[in-house]
């Protein structure tokens, strides 16, 4: 519970409703509060942290002004969010964020009535909210809408989409588009709209001339003065304000203020709050104000674990073990030295993806796009037809963005794309919008496609080097965090297309495991006797060995970490059944829904996917297996 005689008003706000009793002269002691309250919450839980301490004004003046939930407020990404999570009745349960059972990372509709719209994936806000407000229009409802976008957002190609037609629509939505602009995404901010928007300043001088000349002839477009001021304004603002493009796609464009000058944002949303049509209101904020250990790492104070405030974040000791991201990162460093036609592209995720180090010791051949995955896919594609090796180093969950780039642009032409996909499978405390669940169903079905999935971090290594050297698509997809400890190598030897790997002779079944379940599936082999293959390759599968196994064993287990729905254990079934091969088939994935925030390890347990769920699973359909006698070792 919150500590009252710390945050004598913070613990009595339990709803905007509450904030909006203070009166305004109190809010900077409230935002005041607030931010320390976040300090003290993240340090204790972990989590976003960095985003949500710039956001701390504009949170306060936004719940105050307008009257939420009714008013609908919709948060891009959702890294800022957690401030507004503690103002709409979260407060006390914020150290729980991210963990089983406790507050979502990101807004989530079914967790509260102020989450208008859940998020995870950026760039989505102004779509959300101008269908908001298109909604409530049609049916005569007066509430309004607000998109706060931010933390690198802009730079999609989504956003402009909802710009563009929110500002060409003849019946104007009410919308207000608020651009937090702090310069920063998870890592530095990149692209030609970041460099517009560093060269924008604000001018009082010409909103003054605006708003009166709108006194003297109206605000109508339909009317020839207006419509000649209009086009006026249009060239002398840009005098002023080199960013015009917001004003030439429709909006009218506010700013850019200060987005920690609370009285002024106080002033200015008021402004706006009952303005007319299509409007961007742009602030600047600084990502991690307030504690200046975050002000002056941005980036390391992103996302956070548990730390103590007083102290800032600890030094981190070396992991026990590589990641499967450090192992990629080694490799793609290792490849280009050894091909100089080698290119890397992320979208937005230098850090996250691994290639800190391929930007630092190959800035020429280091692509980043800035949040535009469509973009990235297809830019790929361009570099492939000129003989390049284009790398994309790409979440799993991020990739879901350009499957048409993937399947039209890439796949349909054979273009050589490696296909780097990161956090696949299983991640955890993330939740739903950033787990890969989908990648292996997504993927196997796109002609042309190479997909694998690494059992360990040597085998990753060796995909990597397999992809690059392949003439065509291919994908490798690896899981968050590290392996079983296989030391990853230097070499770039690589594997031959297609062939699985017998990791435990048994009798009567064969389990056939994918990527990260394949240490599971070795386990329960050799307590139950069974056969255990390494599959390798989602596609093409190893047809010889299915068939080879299906003559000497009863049936099949397959077990992967994708849903089971088209996954790679839908595949085995498909490839026996065009052979004429009838053996029974249990399918272990993960389920047809949705899977909560929680660890990595518990939502394998709870999916059946670990040790003791495909040991449980496995006697369940064969109960007469729980007397048969364990492998040895060489087994």
């Amino acid at each position: 519970m919150i500590d009252p005689t710390r945050y004598p008003r913070l613990s009595r706000i339990s709803t905007p409703a509450d904030l909006r009793r203070f009166d305004e002269d109190q809010l900077v002691a409230v935002a005041e509060e607030l931010r320390a309250y976040l300090i003290e919450s993240v340090g204790k839980s972990g989590g976003h942290f960095a985003a949500g301490l710039g956001v701390i004004e504009l949170t306060v003046a936004l719940h105050y002004l307008y009257d939420t939930p009714v008013d609908q407020l919709v948060w891009d990404v959702g890294h800022q969010t957690y401030p507004h999570k503690i103002l709409t009745g979260r407060r006390d349960s914020i150290h729980t964020v991210k963990q089983k059972d406790g507050v979502a990372p990101f807004p989530k509709r079914e967790e509260s009535e102020y989450d208008t719209f859940g998020v995870g994936h950026s760039s989505t806000s102004i779509s959300a909210a101008l269908g908001m407000a298109i909604a409530n229009q049609a049916r005569g409802d007066k509430r309004r809408a607000v998109a706060v976008i931010g933390d690198g957002a802009m730079t999609a190609g989504m956003a402009f989409e909802a710009l563009a037609h929110a500002g060409g629509m003849d019946d104007e939505p009410n919308v207000l588009v608020i651009l937090n602009d702090n310069n920063m995404s998870i890592s530095e901010a990149v692209g030609g709209l970041t460099k517009m928007l560093g060269r924008a300043t604000a001018s009082r001088t010409f909103n003054a001339l605006r708003e009166g000349g709108k006194k003297i002839l109206g605000d109508k477009r339909h009317s020839p003065p207006a419509r000649f001021v209009k086009r006026w304004e249009e060239q002398w603002k840009g005098m002023f304000v080199p960013s015009t493009a917001f004003e030439q796609m429709g909006f009218h464009y506010t700013g850019p203020i200060d987005g920690h000058d609370l009285p002024r944002l106080l002033s200015t949303l008021r402004n706006l709050r009952d303005a007319k049509g299509p409007q961007l209101l742009h602030i600047m904020t600084t990502k991690g104000k307030g504690y200046e250990p975050a002000e002056g790492d941005q980036i390391g104070y992103h996302a956070v674990g548990p730390f103590d405030p007083s102290k800032g974040l600890p030094t981190k000791a070396a992991p026990k073990k590589p990641t499967y991201t450090d192992v990629f990162s080694d490799w793609l460093c290792d490849a280009a030295a050894a091909e100089p036609l080698l290119l890397g592209i992320t979208p937005a995720m230098r850090e996250g993806s691994g290639l800190v180090r391929f930007s630092r010791e190959y800035p020429q051949r280091y692509f980043d796009v800035a949040i535009a995955e469509q973009h990235a896919v297809t830019l790929a594609a361009g570099m492939a037809t000129q003989g390049s090796k284009p790398v994309v180093a790409i979440y799993s969950t991020f990739l879901q963005r350009a499957y048409d780039q993937l399947v039209h642009d890439v796949a349909t032409q054979n273009l050589d794309v490696l296909f780097a996909i990161d956090r696949a499978g299983v991640v955890g405390p993330d939740g739903a919008t950033h787990a890969g669940n989908l990648d292996l169903s997504y993927l196997r079905c796109v002609p042309n496609m190479v997909v694998m999935a690494p059992a360990d971090e040597a085998e990753c290594r060796q995909m990597l080097s397999t992809g690059l050297a392949f003439k065509g698509p291919a994908a490798v997809r690896y899981p968050r965090g590290s392996g079983t400890g296989v030391a990853a190598g230097t070499d770039l030897s690589t594997l031959p297309i297609g062939k699985a790997q017998l990791r435990v002779s048994g009798h009567k079944l064969a389990i056939l495991a994918f990527g990260a379940c394949v240490p599971f599936a070795e386990t329960v082999g050799r307590e139950l006797g069974l056969s255990v293959v390494n599959m390798r390759f989602i596609k093409p599968l190893d047809r010889q060995m299915l068939l080879e196994l299906a003559s000497s064993h009863e049936g099949f287990i397959t077990v992967e970490d994708n849903v089971v729905a088209g996954g790679a254990g839908s595949a085995v079934a498909e490839l026996l059944n065009a052979e004429g091969v009838l053996r029974p088939i249990l399918q272990l994935g993960l389920p047809d829904a949705y899977q909560h925030h929680a660890s990595r390890e518990d939502l394998l347990a709870e999916a059946g996917i670990d040790a003791a769920g495909i040991r449980a699973a496995i006697l369940k359909r064969w109960p007469q297996l729980a007397a048969q006698p364990p492998l040895t070792a060489a087994g």
